[in-house]
């Protein structure tokens, strides 16, 4: 007769040991398939004690019957045994939980379980993000097919693929392991253990902002993360050592880093302005106090409102981490001419800097000791600083929605070629950017251009999409094969003219995760958003709340009914987002039955403002604010015979519409 395992040799064979970290759940296919179900219910209600009813009630009526078909996969196939489970499993750094994995050979196949008798748009939609997450972020997948699996538990047999998610009543859930399990293959292969998926370092996704300026408030250093250090830790190497030898030689520098669009230009930034190589770098002052290593700078109001409003609950305040540029202009810009702390000025979005004439409407009179350019005032505020100072410009591209913000970097050339200390200055950057340089020492860096998009589930088939679109318009049928390329991402973008429809989406979606950020978004330019339905933004809209509040707020992005503008917005991350098409950006089809792009309807706007291009100032607009989702967006066409011709463009490129 056996000896009976210990306690300790329990834990370390399969199925030994049900409560882990990360998970309510976990154990092999035979003892998944042969524990009682109430045991099961009472771990995951210990795991998730704030459960809703409703939730408990999903459990008791959808695990049994996949615990059965676990019992038949393991009496048809012999090395099933070794296969694992894992229910509620989070997402780390996220309240995101799918309700079944399935560790097979070869394979991981992510289980969402729906009280239903057919598939919705949202639930296929949300199932296809988990598999989506898992293999673009998840380390023990990266070279394992994952396959999204939706299951409505009041269906019976298998019913049908559709937006690449199987969709199966409960009864089909072994027939369908079948096919995609892969057991007898040469070289064999082995199925992923509950161990290595759940191991401390197994999951990085790239963080939001928000998330990633938190991290480095309380720890100064970034996990790594699966992807991005490999491509930003060339351009961050880069500019520290640029800094050293700014610090050795007593010199001043202008460092320009550019990147397509997902790139982490804003990663990189952060990294380096908390980095520990510059404390030892900054030169004491007279006055005996320790100088600042670097100040994150943005223009970026909205971005800055909300970086502050989040951090203000940690141990310093937000503002010490991420001030706007407006406010550091006028601070160092007054009569007494004071001298900056930091030795490292760091400006995102550089190439939107103002240009003469908008520093000059936008702040008081008075304020300002001179009129200049912003890149001036930085060069002059960088002189000041003692011994050597640093300007790292993070240069984007084609989200210029301000009047004034036109001009680009040339600015940033000819501030430091009017400097009468220009001999100080060299310049390091891209090659891609050195000609308006030209006169100027430039060190051609190619470390400088990001070019790895970090949202490897988007790639950069969303910019190529957006910009097919915005810019041209491509022709429908053009346009095409990159929706469907945005399909097989897994990105979903989805299309309706009843905004009902697309509210019930992202609630169906979403709103089970507390924590989901999703919101609607008109166009500035939209005249009277109310007769769509859309409640008018107050003045004095409180953006930060908009994002951060929960479901109680009546300011919170969650109820969907407040619409900011791309102005609010820019540079901000939602988990998806319902955009209004305004009449300020319609299509229209030529006689020769190519499209054109028509902001007739913004022109009191443009007779007000006198922008030097208003019909690309909509395009970056558009380009925005099509761009904020992580996971999805909804274009919402409003039911306007002048948005009939633009709603049947959209339909023609193959968008998938939401009825």
């Amino acid at each position: 007769m056996s000896e009976q395992p210990s306690a300790e040799q329990d834990r370390r064979e399969p199925g030994g040991d049900h409560s882990r970290e990360g998970c309510g759940w976990s154990g092999d296919f035979p003892t998944f398939g042969s524990e009682r179900p109430r045991r099961i219910r009472e771990m995951l209600v210990d795991f998730l004690p704030d459960a809703e009813p409703e939730q408990v009630k999903a459990w008791d009526e959808g695990l049994p019957p996949i615990q059965s078909e676990v019992s038949k996969t393991v009496s048809r196939e012999p090395k099933a045994r070794r296969y694992s489970a894992l229910l509620e499993y989070r997402l780390p750094y996220e309240s995101r939980r799918p309700d079944v994995i399935l560790l097979v050979t070869g394979a991981v196949v992510v289980i969402e379980l729906k009280g239903h008798r057919d598939a919705s748009q949202a639930h296929l939609d949300q199932v296809s993000a988990y598999a989506r997450d898992l293999a673009n972020y998840h380390g023990a997948c990266e070279d394992k097919p994952v396959h999204a699996v939706l299951v409505p538990t009041r269906a019976r047999g298998y019913l049908r693929q559709e937006c690449g998610v199987h969709v199966t009543g409960p009864d089909g859930l072994d027939a369908l392991i079948a096919t995609l399990d892969r057991p007898h293959l040469d070289p064999p292969l082995k199925p992923i253990t509950v161990d290595e998926f759940l191991a401390p370092e197994s999951y990085r996704p790239l963080p939001t902002i928000v998330a990633a300026a938190r991290h480095l408030l309380r720890h100064r250093a970034l996990p790594r993360i699966k992807r991005a250090s490999a491509c930003t830790d060339p351009a961050v190497d880069s500019i520290i050592r640029i800094c050293r030898e700014a610090a050795e030689t007593r010199t001043r520098r202008l460092i320009l880093l550019s990147g397509v669009p997902g790139s982490g230009k804003t990663l990189v930034g952060l990294r380096v302005a908390h980095s520990a190589v510059l404390d030892d770098l900054a030169i004491e002052r007279s006055s005996g106090k320790p100088a600042a290593p670097a100040v994150y700078l943005s223009g970026n109001g909205p971005l800055v409102q909300v970086l502050q409003h989040e951090l203000s609950s940690e141990s310093v305040s937000g503002k010490t981490f991420v001030r706007g540029v407006k406010e550091y202009v006028r601070t160092y810009s007054s009569t007494r001419r004071p001298i900056p702390p930091e030795h490292v000025l760091i400006y995102d979005e550089a190439q939107r800097a103002w240009d003469e004439a908008q520093v000059r409407r936008k702040h008081k009179e008075g304020d300002l000791s001179r009129i200049a350019s912003e890149p001036e005032l930085f060069i002059e505020f960088a002189e000041r600083v003692p011994e050597w100072c640093v300007v790292l410009a993070l240069i984007g591209g084609g989200q210029e929605i301000h009047v004034g913000e036109e001009a680009g970097i040339s600015q940033w050339a000819k501030a430091i070629r009017r400097s009468p200390r220009r001999a100080e200055w060299s310049v390091a950057g891209p090659p891609r950017l050195a000609d308006p340089f030209d006169s100027l020492p430039y060190h051609a860096d190619p470390s400088l251009h990001l070019t790895a998009v970090l949202r490897a589930h988007r790639a950069d088939v969303l910019d190529r999409a957006v910009r097919a679109i915005v810019d041209g318009p491509e022709r429908p049928e053009d346009v095409a094969p990159m929706i469907g390329e945005l399909e097989k991402a897994r990105f979903s973008l989805r299309l309706t003219r009843d905004l009902g429809a697309a509210k019930r989406y992202l609630r169906e979606r979403y709103g089970e995760q507390s924590e989901a950020r999703f919101g609607l978004l008109v166009s500035a330019r939209v005249r009277s958003p109310e007769t769509y339905g859309i409640q008018p933004k107050a003045k004095f809209f409180p953006l930060a709340r908009w994002f951060a509040d929960g479901d109680e707020s009546s300011f919170s992005c969650r109820n969907l009914t407040i619409a900011p503008s791309e102005f609010d917005v820019q540079g901000l991350e939602l988990d998806a987002a319902i955009l209004t098409w305004g009449e300020d950006f319609i299509l229209r089809r030529r006689d020769d039955g190519s499209w054109e792009w028509s902001n007739d309807h913004a022109k009191a706007y443009v007779r007000r403002a006198s922008p030097e291009s208003p019909l690309d100032l909509r395009r970056n607009a558009y380009r925005v604010l099509m761009t904020r989702g992580r996971d999805g967006l909804v274009i919402w066409v409003p039911p306007d015979p002048k948005l009939d011709a633009t709603y049947e463009y959209f339909a023609a490129t193959g968008m998938r519409e939401l009825r």
